[in-house]
């Protein structure tokens, strides 16, 4: 059921659709979305709260619907705000209010913030994860590319830091192989703070595949191994195109990986503690390889 608001000059959204009934189809739609461990080919990007919907507006995703409740006025003011300012603004047939309960029993947060919005996801390709995100000018930056690749990290929130921290640190683009957390999960895209929804981002690819193509690409394949397996050299050189592989909390990254790989970098660490949590490790190699391509005199320090 929906009703409309009548027309007013001083609200935008008066006009927006009043949603009513629990079993609104576009309700539904938005419940299983925020609910759910990310899209199918083809399906939205579910993101809830003011900030993350506004980070996704800004980056210029297309706003296939924006949900909020009777009391977030405010935050859909600086939304409309931010997509006047973008190609594709937001429509104001895709924009909806339901009640303060109603948009509770949609929400995939315990602590909901009365906005949330299904986005059309870029189709990024492994050219765009090799140069990266194209500026405004849509000119690209020519960094050598540094792509960070996930085989098997099963939480989404060690997924969506893993990507923050990629695009952090000049990441080129970042991989996620089939096992691994959808990164454009509403958990994941949360822990990433909307970095998912900008990065060039690769999902589901058999890691077969994704070695193939990083070699036919000419891309050094970095494998992290834990603090205590044997290595010549805790930091190889990352100045040169490469890819950063992390393997899954528990068991790291699978043999064909690590006989596949060009080199294997350990992260230097106390030997009381048996390893990083995938996230970390991930950000402190990123990092690594962001200072390496800051040095101009040609040095690589080996620890």
């Amino acid at each position: 059921m929906a009703q409309r608001f009548p027309p007013t000059a001083k609200a935008p959204s008066a006009d927006a659709a009043l949603l009513t009934s629990r079993d609104n189809k576009l309700l539904k739609k938005f419940r299983a979305a925020l609910r759910g461990t990310g899209p199918e080919s083809g399906e939205p990007i579910a993101i809830e709260g003011p900030k993350l919907v506004l980070e996704g507006v800004r980056s210029g995703l297309e706003v296939e619907a924006l949900l909020l409740s009777e009391s977030s006025e405010e935050s859909l003011q600086e939304i409309l705000h931010a997509a006047a300012e973008t190609e594709n603004g937001i429509p104001r047939t895709r924009i909806f209010r339901t009640t303060e309960k109603l948009f509770a029993g949609v929400a995939g947060t315990e602590m909901p913030q009365g906005v949330a919005a299904l986005l059309q996801p870029r189709e990024w390709t492994l050219d765009d994860v090799l140069r990266g995100r194209a500026t405004k000018e849509g000119s690209y930056l020519g960094a050598s590319p540094l792509i960070a690749v996930m085989a098997g990290i099963q939480d989404p929130g060690n997924v969506g830091t893993l990507v923050r921290s990629a695009e952090a640190f000049g990441a080129t683009g970042a991989i996620a192989t089939r096992g691994t957390a959808d990164p454009w999960s509403p958990k994941a895209v949360r822990a990433s703070a909307g970095s998912a929804l900008r990065l060039p981002l690769l999902r589901g690819l058999n890691i077969p595949v994704v070695l193939a193509q990083l070699k036919v690409a000419r891309v050094k394949i970095i494998a992290t191994t834990a603090r205590g397996e044997r290595v010549e050299n805790a930091w190889p050189d990352l100045r040169e195109p490469c890819a950063i592989l992390i393997g899954s909390e528990g068991t790291g990254l699978p043999g064909e990986i690590l006989k596949a790989a060009d080199a294997v970098l350990a992260i230097p660490m106390s030997e009381d503690v048996e390893s990083l949590n995938a996230g970390v490790a991930a950000a402190v190699a990123l990092y690594e390889a962001a200072r390496q391509r800051r040095v101009t005199d040609g040095t690589v320090p080996n620890n």
